[in-house]
């Protein structure tokens, strides 16, 4: 595994490939770009805890199932992915406090049962591919910056570690919950990648400069014809980003 820098901790590589193997091809050819890699639907629908067992070789794993369900089935979720050894959950924000509540009472169950720390909690609030005219369509008449607020609080309420939130609402999230909140930015796109299905992208150095903490990136690097190097180019961005913070 390669060493911890503070770049290659906020840089987590999304491994949605439809196969174990690709998702081991695909580690492989990463060559310990990024300390986090993002084991989500696709992967462990097709594998199951071996893919979150098979990065954990390779990275602290950030598992992206986005559990939206009644509070009694995200519990026994969440108490069941914190015992096959996942560092960071992910929750749907727009399931209610009763649920949120519940996730989080599940991972401190599952933690204690298997003796091991709690996996940090983030709750979605609004999905990067959605924007103001996709959420009026589905009822929401708020603006996305608005409605990611919203539901943001509500995960705070709950008691849950932070948030995923588009780069384009991180800046305002982080008045709002201040310098503690665990932001998770995906939709990460270099100035010269397309958007793909995305709508609310930002570049690595806009998302660390709104106060991200974990960028997202899947395609600009997975599909790249070498991940590694790609990979490479985002710590740049990423540390050039993080010296003018400092």
């Amino acid at each position: 595994m390669a060493q911890a820098s503070p770049a290659r901790d906020r840089l987590a590589v999304a491994l949605d490939v439809p196969s174990l193997a690709a998702a081991e091809e695909l580690l492989r050819r990463l060559g310990g770009a990024a300390g986090w890699l993002k084991v989500g639907l696709e992967l462990y629908t097709a594998a199951g805890p071996a893919a979150v067992e098979a990065a954990a070789k390779h990275g602290r794993v950030f598992l992206d199932l986005k559990l939206h369900d009644i509070p009694n089935t995200v519990a026994g979720a969440a108490a069941a992915a914190t015992q096959i050894g996942v560092e960071l959950l992910t929750v749907h924000a727009a399931g209610g406090e009763a649920m949120l509540r519940a996730a989080l009472e599940g991972a401190e169950r599952g933690a204690a049962r298997a003796g091991v720390r709690r996996p940090l909690l983030v709750a979605v609030t609004v999905l990067t591919s959605l924007g103001a005219g996709e959420l009026a369509r589905m009822g929401v008449t708020a603006e996305p910056e608005a409605q990611a607020l919203r539901l943001a609080q509500l995960a705070r309420e709950a008691g849950l570690d932070g948030v995923v939130t588009s780069g384009r609402e991180a800046g305002r999230l982080r008045q709002e919950l201040g310098p503690d909140a665990r932001l998770v930015v995906p939709g990460i796109r270099p100035a010269a990648a397309g958007p793909d299905d995305q709508v609310r992208t930002v570049t690595p150095a806009e998302a660390i400069r709104a106060g991200a903490d974990l960028l997202v990136v899947g395609r600009p690097i997975t599909a790249a014809a070498d991940p590694a190097a790609a990979g490479r180019g985002i710590l740049d961005e990423i540390e050039r980003a993080l010296s003018r913070d400092g």
